[in-house]
């Protein structure tokens, strides 16, 4: 069989640069980033990239028998309007939060981060303002951002698009992970923790509703002043690790639920029993006005709302109710807005 001729090196030969892929983009992108990764270091991770895996010393951590967790999401198709507004610095920290926010649910410490960045074409810098942002989610979460992996991948994704997946470890000492639904009871309170906004959730909705209300991303936001509407849609969604370790450190909490698609009415339940339910007061808390002004633009019905969006709660905690009060003042001194949102009743 006769084999094709090989081009003279140098002439008409291919490159990967040439096939779209630009490794010297890839190299600057891990300089530009080192810093904050190393930035994140915590007993336990060293957070240092260019290895082939991430190590954890749990004894370094101070963990005595720990049960290990692990979590993984992404941001949907929230990533759209930081892609179309060329605001890529918050994104970052909702992939964490996605993540890290599950651990918390189980009563687990965020321990270890990476990160999977998927594009056609590698701009360094929009990547490194991506990355940046999961920096800072791992810093609010306590967790170390232990490596990840940049993918460019030309013909995949449109010109200038981008996609993330996120990855957590976590840990707990055995016999304090969450549900412990043998405690849970009739009557017991659910406190709801404010969220930021819709977090990530329920953006395909979102932005149908922003194309049939005309507005640009560069448009002053009708819910919030001073902010456009691209800057306070891309509100972060909350962390809230450290806020709830102490609080499950003195077993004041019998089950978490981490509020997201689905919302308290779908997300609720997966933290009860069976002969249990979640009976909510929807008056007890004020919806940040972003819901109002996305169901009165949209004409959304309120069996929609409830079931898409978090409403103003990113997580719902199942306490006894002589302990609420103090669940909730030791919540509001760490920052974080609290509120009796419901009790418990019988399936």
């Amino acid at each position: 069989m006769t084999q094709a001729p090989k081009p003279p090196a140098g002439t008409n030969g291919l490159t990967y640069r040439d096939a779209g892929v630009d490794i010297d983009e890839g190299e600057r992108l891990v300089d530009l980033i080192k810093p904050a990764a190393k930035s994140t270091a915590r007993p336990g991770a060293e957070a240092a990239l260019g290895g082939f895996a991430a190590v954890f010393d749990p004894k370094a951590a101070g963990f005595k028998d720990p049960l290990f967790l692990a979590t993984t999401d992404g941001v949907g198709t929230k990533l759209k309007i930081a892609i179309e507004s060329g605001r890529h610095e918050t994104v970052g920290i909702d992939l964490v939060a996605m993540c890290v926010n599950d651990l918390s649910a189980q009563g687990a410490e965020p321990l270890m981060f990476l990160d999977y960045y998927a594009t056609g074409k590698l701009n360094a810098e929009d990547a490194a303002k991506v990355v940046l942002g999961i920096a800072e989610g791992c810093r609010q979460a306590g967790a170390a951002l232990a490596g990840g992996e940049t993918a460019e991948m030309p013909g995949m994704y449109a010109h200038g698009e981008y996609d993330l997946a996120g990855f957590s470890i976590g840990a707990a000492e055995r016999g304090t992970l969450l549900p412990r639904v043998d405690e849970m009871q009739v009557g017991d309170v659910i406190v709801g923790v404010g969220s930021s906004g819709p977090h990530s959730n329920g953006y395909s909705l979102v932005r149908k509703i922003v194309e049939r209300s005309g507005l640009a991303w560069d448009a002053p936001a009708p819910f919030e002043a001073g902010k456009s509407l691209a800057e306070a849609l891309l509100a972060p969604t909350r962390i809230y690790a450290k806020a709830l370790k102490p609080v499950f450190e003195a077993k004041l909490v019998k089950g978490a639920a981490h509020i997201t698609g689905g919302g308290l009415v779908e997300n609720t339940p997966r933290a009860l029993p069976d002969h249990l339910a979640a009976d909510f007061d929807w008056n007890a808390w004020a919806r940040p006005a972003v819901f109002e002004w996305l169901q009165a633009t949209g004409g959304v019905p309120e069996e929609d709302m409830r079931r898409t969006f978090n409403l103003g709660i990113g997580m719902a905690l199942i306490v006894d109710a002589g302990h609420a009060d103090a669940v909730i003042a030791q919540l509001s001194a760490a920052g974080e807005a609290a509120f009796k949102i419901g009790v418990l009743k019988s399936a």
